[in-house]
Order: C-alpha cells, then structure tokens, then sequence
C-alpha cells in the first residue's frame, strides 16, 4: 500500500499515462484498495458512521475509512506503520466492538457469479414476458388471419431464444434427475415450459387461434423469482459466515537457529518450536518448554479463570497465553491433534443432523408424481374422448402448467428470505435454510456458560468489604498489569472512584503476580501460594502479612437474564450444563433462576446429555462458544453461537449472534415459529389453489394461458403471505 502514492506520481508524469484512462483508472483503483478491514457488528445507524469514520480519521497515518452499514464493516487506507490492533484500540476506546478481518478471505467471496446468473435470467424472462404480452393484447382483441399469424411469429421469436437461455437452470437439473432415474421438481417443470412452447408453434405453424408463448416466459420467470429468493437465503448467510472465517487469521512464531519467523498454520511440523507471546492463541498441541505463565482455557474447558502453567505444562491448541512468554514444543499438529480429534467427533454429529427433512422436501416427494400423472392421465382420457391429439396436449399442457409447483417452490424460499432478513436486523445471522423450521420445533434450551451466559470476563465479586488503603494499593498494583483478572479489578476500583497508592519498584512476575513496595514495606497482588496465603485464588498482600482475598466472577453477558426468563416464560425447558467448576456454575444458575445444571462437562458429557435429551424426543436448541460446545452444537437439532466464538464452533452452528446480546435469542424463537405458520400457510394456500385450479383443467375449461394467469395469481399470493414477515 505505500507504493500507491508512488504509481499515482508515474502516472500524472507520463503523457502517455494522461492521455490513457484506463492507465489513470488502474492508479486509482490502486490507490484506493483497502489496507485494513474492520468488522463493526454493533453499528446501526448513520450516527454510527460518522462516529467510527471521525475517530480513524483522526489518527495519524490513516488516509481514509469508509464505513459500510450493511455489511458493517469498515475499509481503511493507512500507511504500513498502522496496525489493525491501533484502530480496534481507537474504536474500542469510542465505545465501538471491532475485530480485524482477513482481506484475501473477503476478496475470495466478492464474486457472485450465480446470483448475478440468476439477476440475469430473471431480467431476460421478464422483458420477454412483457413484449409477448403486449403482441398477445393485439390477439385477444380480434386480430385475425395474417395480422395474428404475424404476432404470433413475432412472440415466437422472441419466446424460443428467451426459454432457452432463461430455463436452462431447470432443463439442466431435470436432466440430471432423468440420469439418476429419479422425478425432481424440475422435471413437470420443464416439461410444462417445453409442452407449452412446443404447442405453441404448433399453433403458429398451422395458423391456429392461440399460442401459449406468454405461458412458458411467465412459468420461466416466477420460477427464476423463487430459486434466486432461495439462493439469496443461502448465499447471504454464506457470504457472512465467510467474514465470519476472516476474523481469524492462521499464523504462528517458529523458533529455529536462524531466529523466529512467522509462518501459516498449515506449515508447522511435529517438534518445532514456537514462541508463544502474551495475547496469542496456540495453533497446536504442544509442551512447555520455557517460561511460566497463565493462560486462558474458556474456550476450550469451560474454566472461567486462568491455569497457571511452566516447563513440562501439557497444553492444547486454542489455549490463550495471558502474561509471560513461553516457548513450545509442538507434541500433535493437523490430523493427529486433538483439534481434529474432536472434528470427527462434530462431522458425525452433522451427519446426523442432515437427515432432517424440510417441509418442503416433503410435499416435493409427494406432489411430482402426482402432476406427471394427473397430467397423462388428462392426456390420455380426452385423447379417447375425442381422438383430437390437438386438443389432448393442449389440455395436457393446462394441467402440467396450472400444476406446475411456482407457488410450491416460491412457499419456503420467500419466508425464509423474509424472516432471515428480519433476524440479521436483529443481530442473528441464519446459515443454514431449515435452521428456521427446525428452531421453531425447539422444546428445550441447552446454554453453555463460559463466554456464552457470561462474557468469559470476570469481574469482582465484593469489594464492599475492602479498607479504603488496601483499596488503593490494590489500583496500583492491578494498573499496572495486563492480566484479565487485573484489568477487571483496575476497571471497577476507577469505576468507584479509588484513587491508585503511589507505590515504587512495580514489577510483574509471570504466572505468579506483581508487587511493588509502599513505604519499604513488600506488596504483592498473586497467586495464594507466592503470595504466603493459604488455598486457592487471588490475594492481595498489603503488607506485614495482612492478606485480603479477591473474589472473582463471570461478567454476565448483556441479555443474558432476559434470555433465559423469556426462554422460561415460552414454556422452554432450560439447562446449563459447563465445564467450569462446580462452585461458578451452581453460582450462576442460582444468578439466573436456571434449575437444572451440570458442571465440570467434558466435551464428550454435553453431547451425551443432548443425546439424552434427544431420545426422550426433545427438540434441542444448543447455545455454545467454545471449542468444547461443537460436538453438541453439532449434535443439537438446532444450534446458535455467538461472532466471538472461536471458529470451530461457529461453523458447527447453524445461526451466528452477531452482537454480545443475547436477548435476540427469545424474539428467533417466536420469528421461527411465525416463519413456520406462513410456510404451512402458503403449503395451505397452494393446495386450496390446486384443488380449484386443476378440476378446470383436467376437464378441459382452462387454456394453457388461463393456466398460466392463474399459476401467477398463486405464486404472488405466496409472495405477498410471505412478505408480512417482515
């Protein structure tokens, strides 16, 4: 990015450049390119714009941030000396949650080549649809003969290349089906298009009264409308989860003779050497070999505070290293870590789980044999009726139109856009198409607690019993630390007004605490053993031996309370079931009114009390973070994780919490449900169609263009019951 400025000087100094657009656009598009990417998923309106571009604006070396509302998400052109932590810092500090996305992932999903696919098709549908009706207006108000006859080719014309190009989705996918000798919706409609327009030159040829033209373009066109809503469900969920993909970026420090490198993830053998600084993630398993210090096992155990861990310490991949550095030496990376141990773990989970079947697939199975036959069998009878081939496929042709699965195929997808649309408003981002129907089944709530209910930030549980001096020592010593547990003391001592001791000498101990001395006297704020107290936790020595012990707790994530009562007053069934210990689960539970709890779970217990559950005939909904949630997210017949959960469990959930909230939760449940009585509303409203509809046809009384009117009279109806979701 520093060289842009350079191209734009080349460019302006060469006459051949000036005289050049195209050599302009390029230095401009160079230019212009994002250095950084921010996801900003609690921006939500123009206020939040102005305030998050004013704020990167104002720090040295950012030329420009442009924030984009619906994606939420901001692009930053900076010079090298910036860093995503800089700006994550500045918006954190405005009030504004931020994570650094990967720019090469998002560049990877910015090509929409089948969305654009179907945008095209449906606008080539639509246009034919209109001049063919509008040459079919000249028809039906009485021209004749050679005038009709002219129309009539004219429609043609623009009819054959339009069903063509347009109905390819459909004749691609019911060959595919004919090849694997099996009946897929596809097939009685692109038999109705062919019939229809086959017929209709038919009639042209012969200079018959009608032609059905308008009917095969109108079946096209609604019939593109409903794939591209069901690709739109899809695809807006991928793309998002893909940004969601980006939000980590794979890398890790070797250590070799020749000093430390950065390298990918994927490059990282068995015994190499890695240092683990403060604040990073560990890519694999591996031992301690130097250093002491804490780290961070929320996401993968469950435990609300940090372990403690030296030379010889065992650790696994995902663990957070909070305070000293440490070097390791990697024991198991790729298929042989416990990481991928547990992936197999979640892939036969999910395979499971796919064997669910929408309502849609099953009114499929049922409804195509039935429209080939009611269409043969119409075929057939009035062919030995009448013994006019002519009149035998033009009634055939009615039936399989008027049949035809528009209203079917629009019933699911429509909804689904609609109430996806509505719950990303609300900050959920819905993956996968039948995780609405299937959360709307839910019985049973299942929260996991650490980094789900809480915020994986403990903060002190009493300080009321603090004297206002071991206060102010506490300040000092806890400011002048990095660890969670002291930033959290630190933030609600400044919160309360404590003023810090001036103390001298302030130095950290890795893995065991910090102390100072106030007045020559030695005081330390640590580990109990380091410290001289006894048992476990965190204690403040102020001196002389008088220790005070803290008291640390889960910070309640916002809307969790009102999660969980709501849960409660629907009728749910709720549990919380933990790997933290049982002394901080019992607590929280009795915190929020949750009865029924489980501690100290292993990845392996919560997906066997889901299976349990499960058999008794529990619709679960599984709500989870961590790394030891994804066997169960998996597993549940529909799960939720929050934007802050590592990766793993984010792809095993079928909805995404976009925000730290979780009171949207409560309003998904009602929106599925909702979801859920519009789709068997429009099931309702295109069998009630069908029962009317098709009597007409089969004997004889509707054209293959009254079919089509009324085929298009059903899938708006869908539409618009669908679109009340909203």
């Amino acid at each position: 990015m520093s060289a842009a400025p350079d191209i734009e000087t080349a460019v302006s100094a060469c006459p051949a450049c000036i005289a050049a657009p195209a050599a302009q656009d390029l230095a401009r598009r160079a230019i212009a390119a994002p250095s950084l990417s921010l996801s900003l998923p609690s921006i939500h309106c123009a206020a939040c714009i102005t305030d998050v571009e004013a704020c990167l604006g104002a720090i040295d070396g950012v030329r420009d941030a442009r924030v984009n509302l619906t994606l939420k998400r901001v692009a930053v052109q900076a010079g090298p000396e910036i860093t995503a932590a800089q700006l994550i810092g500045a918006l954190e500090g405005i009030g504004y949650e931020a994570h650094e996305l990967d720019p090469d992932v998002l560049r990877a999903t910015e090509t929409d080549r089948q969305g654009r696919d179907y945008l095209m098709r449906i606008g080539v549908a639509g246009f034919a649809m209109m001049n063919i009706m509008l040459l079919s207006v000249a028809v039906w108000s009485g021209a004749g003969d050679a005038t009709r006859d002219m129309f009539h080719w004219i429609s043609a014309a623009i009819a054959f290349p339009t069903v063509i190009f347009a109905g390819q989705p459909f004749f691609a996918s019911a060959y595919r089906a004919l090849r694997a000798r099996r009946l897929g919706m596809d097939v009685p409609i692109s038999l109705a298009i062919l019939l229809s327009t086959g017929m209709s030159l038919f009639e042209t040829i012969h200079s018959g009264r009608h032609a059905y033209y308008d009917a095969a373009v109108m079946l096209i066109f609604f019939l593109l409308v409903g794939r591209y809503l069901d690709y739109r469900s899809r695809s807006a969920a991928r793309s998002a989860a893909e940004e969601l993909a980006a939000l980590e970026v794979p890398r890790a420090w070797r250590v070799t003779d020749a000093g430390e490198t950065e390298v990918p993830v994927a490059d990282l053998r068995v015994g190499d050497h890695l240092r683990l600084r403060p604040g990073g993630r560990l890519a694999a398993d591996g031992v301690v070999l130097e250093g002491r210090s804490e780290t961070d096992r929320s996401l993968l155990t469950g435990e609300s505070l940090p372990v403690s861990v030296g030379p010889g310490a065992v650790l696994s991949a995902g663990e957070v290293n909070l305070t000293g550095p440490l070097l390791v030496r990697l024991t198991a990376v790729g298929r042989d870590s416990s990481l991928h141990r547990m992936a197999q773990l979640v892939a036969a989970a999910e395979t499971a789980r796919t064997r669910y079947t929408t309502l849609a697939e099953r009114a499929t199975r049922a409804y195509t044999p039935l429209v080939h036959l009611m269409a043969f069998s119409a075929f057939a009878v009035w062919m030995w009726l009448s013994g006019d081939l002519r009149l035998a496929l033009n009634i055939a042709a009615a039936v399989l139109i008027i049949t035809c699965p528009c209203a079917l195929g629009l019933a699911v997808p429509a909804v689904v856009t609609a109430a996806s649309g509505r719950l990303f408003r609300q900050g959920l981002l819905v993956k996968d198409g039948s995780a609405l129907e299937r959360l709307a089944e839910v019985d049973c709530v299942v929260f996991d607690k650490t980094g789900t209910l809480t915020m994986g930030l403990p903060e002190p549980a009493d300080l009321a019993g603090m004297e206002a001096q071991a206060r102010r020592i506490a300040l000092a010593l806890a400011a002048a630390s990095s660890h969670p547990l002291s930033v959290s003391l630190a933030e609600m001592l400044r919160a309360e007004g404590v003023e810090p001791q001036v103390v001298e000498g302030l130095c950290e101990v890795p893995g065991c605490g910090i102390e100072a001395r106030d007045q020559g006297r030695r005081i330390r704020l640590g580990r109990a053993d380091w410290v001289g107290a006894q048992g476990e936790g965190t204690w403040l020595d102020v001196g002389q031996g008088n220790l005070t012990r803290l008291r640390f707790q889960d910070r309640l994530r916002p809307g969790a309370a009102e999660a969980v009562r709501a849960c409660v007053a629907r009728g749910l069934s709720v549990r919380l079931v933990s790997g933290d210990t049982t002394a901080a689960v019992s607590a929280l539970a009795a915190r929020l009114g949750i009865a029924d709890w489980q501690a100290e779970a292993r990845p392996e217990d919560k997906a066997a009390t889901l299976a349990t559950l499960s058999g008794a005939g529990h619709h679960v909904l599984m709500v989870g973070d961590g790394l030891n949630d994804t066997i169960a997210l998996a597993q549940a017949h529909v799960s939720i994780s929050p934007a802050s959960a590592l990766d793993a469990a984010r792809t095993a959930s079928d909805i995404v919490l976009l925000g730290q909230n979780l009171e949207p939760i409560a309003e998904a449940l009602q929106i599925a449900r909702k979801a859920r009585a519009r789709i068997k509303q429009n099931f309702a409203i295109s069998i009630g169609y069908n029962m009317i509809a098709v009597p007409i046809a089969l004997l004889g009384l509707a054209t293959p263009l009254a079919a089509a009117l009324a085929m298009s009279a059903s899938s708006i109806t869908v539409s618009l019951n669908s679109l009340r979701l909203k």
